[in-house]
């Protein structure tokens, strides 16, 4: 199991992470998974802040299922999202809207491979470890 932590750079990146939060939590193999991580408050504030989204990432299945979701979901995104994806090791990938909804297909296939792979290397790392 990996937990990858999605952060977001936008102009209401709480409304942007609900979002995103809700596509991911319509994804079967992401059942689960998808939680909202808040910071305290601020001084004068009402409630906490919506500063992430933490993945908790099983089968290699799920791995490609995140990606893939986080770029259909960023290609409709009007205005500039930036999204952060961290793994716990610190390895991370970055991505924006503006430059997925202008990839062609094939460079759509690379950017969710690319983000999938890291992904599932990450969970093949964690097995390998778990098995010792």
């Amino acid at each position: 199991m990996v937990d990858a932590l999605v952060t977001a750079e936008a102009q209401d990146v709480a409304d942007e992470l609900r979002s995103l939060h809700g596509w991911l939590t319509d994804v079967q193999e992401l059942k689960g998974a998808v939680g909202l991580r808040e910071s305290p408050p601020p001084s004068g504030a009402l409630g906490p802040l919506l500063d992430a989204l933490v993945v908790a990432l099983g089968p290699a299945g799920a791995a490609t299922a995140f990606a893939t979701t986080v770029i259909a979901w960023l290609r409709l995104r009007r205005g500039d999202v930036h999204i952060k994806v961290t793994l716990d090791d610190g390895r991370s990938a970055e991505l924006s809207a503006t430059k997925v909804s202008e990839l062609d297909t094939a460079a759509l296939e690379r950017q969710v491979k690319q983000l999938a792979e890291m992904l599932g290397a990450a969970l093949d790392e964690t097995k390998g470890i778990e098995g010792k």
